[in-house]
């Protein structure tokens, strides 16, 4: 569909679907209908479905449009309609009509409790289709099939560290659109995902059948990160910051990079040793019972990358952009508190006095008082990390008391913030990557909702729900941003992966960053239908600043998915 078109359509719903016991809220904008302003009053709405019709005109209030007022960010002037006493499942449509003509067909949705489990499956296997430096078959990866590339297994470091002999990088995911693989981006995925192992044993989820048949569950797939991330420790316990190619590869294969120019590795910093010392002790936690060998030697990694972290407390991050990200970080204090908290609570399997328990407790304190919380996380501010080891843990019941309510507040001003907004956002401005703050938004409630379900649990997986609402569809572009996802995700993401294999669809799953009013892409041409702030995005591959994917994004959409539909 034509862009301008998509955006011209006057309705804005949840395009994947709505849960059968979920509220489902439309919004509509009456000046893309053809009617005078008069008769806006007297619009109503028909769901129908493959059952016949259901008409809610006189007899549910919900059939008949309530004004929303102005939305400021997009320039809409929305009507909500209610349909959520259609409760059962099947697929449906939604018209706008005026006395007994149809003025608007919606494309087809689904009510049903699966939608969920389909999009999780989405997105885990998403993680599949980076993975670096393996062949991925057909049996699994279908017309997205590759060979193995970038092997990385023995490459030099970056001139800048005047360090001599090769380095074993091998493995891992490619960190976004481009082939660089990144320890600070790549921690926070990971241990966003761990959280959802950790909070929902049955993600680990194995399917061998069904449109995304996947090879491994979810604990199987960040295990093959985690195994990246031990060869990306020195032998003094730093790690290693990044793996960069030379110069910013062309939308080309990683088979055709591998040919045109080398690869290197890069670092080691204080971020990049935290990440990997909190990602290693809760990977610790998760994959004990499976296998204590494995588990073992994560935090016997983990607790060496904090030592060396302690003795160089401000190990800057490397600046080299010349073909790879940077993820700069002066601020040190918000990993410290997450790698503390995550090896407090994994201590007693440590073996010996390698910490002592006490001062590291006292460290967690101070951690407290210097690390406010946000109302989520980012690769670049990770103390939420640090509050919800403590919450998820009962060894010390003030610091878990403590943590529970910090992010009870969160949770809270989310609501507070959500109610305000036309949209039922808690953001307020649009970021780079703001599909990936409205996930970790959401992330934060449905973790506080693991030990509120008695209290609110109810009020909290509403809100949740209404942020997902926003992803997948119900925003002011009207675009579901995960490829594969809907009729309207994007089809061309900034992935080179997506735009070098002769595949005309993207690799399904990818989240891409969504509306950011900052465009910082607007010198490579890329068309932005409107100057609002709350349409600043395009489904084009020169907008890496709206339409670029990143693992930091899916994670947590990812964790909300799975800890919404499985037990």
């Amino acid at each position: 569909m034509d862009p301008q078109a998509q955006l011209n359509i006057p309705i804005r719903y949840n395009h994947v679907g709505y849960e059968l016991a979920a509220k489902k809220v439309f919004f509509m904008e009456p000046s893309r209908l053809s009617v005078e302003p008069t008769v806006w009053p007297d619009l109503y709405f028909r769901v129908v479905s493959a059952t016949g019709l259901i008409d809610f005109r006189g007899v549910f209030r919900q059939g008949t449009f309530e004004h929303q007022g102005l939305c400021d960010y997009s320039g809409e002037n929305l009507w909500s309609g209610d349909f959520s006493a259609v409760c059962e499942a099947g697929v449906y449509q939604i018209l706008v009509c005026l006395q007994d003509k149809v003025l608007f067909e919606s494309e087809t949705f689904e009510i049903s409790d699966g939608w969920l489990m389909s999009q999780l499956k989405a997105n885990i296997k998403s993680f599949y289709f980076q993975r670096s430096g393996v062949e991925l078959t057909s049996e699994f990866a279908g017309k997205w099939a590759r060979p193995a590339a970038h092997f990385d297994d023995c490459i030099n470091f970056h001139p800048s560290m005047n360090r001599e002999g090769t380095w074993n990088a091998h493995g891992g995911w490619y960190d976004a659109g481009d082939y660089g693989k990144y320890l600070v981006n790549g921690g926070v995925s990971v241990a966003t995902l761990l959280l959802a192992c950790e909070l929902r044993r049955s993600a680990d989820v194995v399917n061998k059948g069904g449109t995304f048949e996947l090879p491994y569950g979810l604990k199987d797939e960040v295990r093959f990160e985690l195994k990246f991330f031990l060869r990306m420790q020195d032998h003094d316990g730093g790690v290693f910051f990044k793996v960069t190619p030379q110069h910013w590869d062309g939308f080309i294969s990683p088979t055709d990079s591998d040919l045109l120019q080398k690869r290197l590795i890069l670092g080691k910093s204080t971020t990049s040793t935290l990440n990997f010392a909190g990602c290693l002790a809760a990977a610790s936690r998760v994959y004990r019972q499976d296998d204590a060998e494995f588990s073992a030697k994560c935090l016997e990694s983990a607790i060496r990358a904090y030592g060396w972290a302690c003795k160089n407390p401000e190990a800057d991050w490397p600046h080299n952009t010349e073909g790879s990200g940077g993820y700069g970080d002066s601020c040190y204090d918000d990993e410290f508190f997450w790698a503390r908290a995550m090896i407090y609570r994994e201590l007693e399997f440590a073996g010996g006095n390698v910490i002592d328990s006490g001062e590291l407790r006292s460290l967690l304190l101070q951690d407290i008082d210097k690390n406010p919380p946000h109302l989520g996380m980012d690769w670049r501010d990770t103390q939420n990390l640090g509050y919800i080891a403590l919450a998820l843990q009962d060894k010390d019941a003030e610091l878990r008391d403590c943590a529970r309510r910090t992010l009870e507040g969160c949770a809270s001003e989310i609501i507070r913030l959500q109610k305000a907004d036309a949209y039922g956002l808690s953001i307020r401005a649009f970021i780079w990557g703001s599909t990936g703050e409205v996930s970790n938004h959401a992330l934060t409630l449905a973790i506080v909702r693991t030990w509120r379900e008695e209290v609110d649990g109810e009020q909290l997986v509403d809100w949740c729900r209404e942020l997902l609402n926003f992803v997948y569809g119900r925003n002011p572009v009207n675009v579901s941003f995960v490829t594969g996802s809907a009729w309207s995700s994007p089809k061309f993401p900034h992935h080179r992966l997506s735009h070098s294999d002769g595949v005309v669809e993207p690799i399904p799953g990818l989240l891409v960053g969504g509306i950011n009013k900052d465009r910082q892409d607007m010198h490579r041409s890329a068309h932005y239908p409107s100057d609002l702030p709350g349409l600043s995005y395009t489904d084009e591959r020169c907008s890496f600043a709206s339409n670029e994917t990143a693992i930091n994004w899916n994670s947590p959409l990812t964790a909300v998915l799975a800890l919404l539909c499985l037990n």
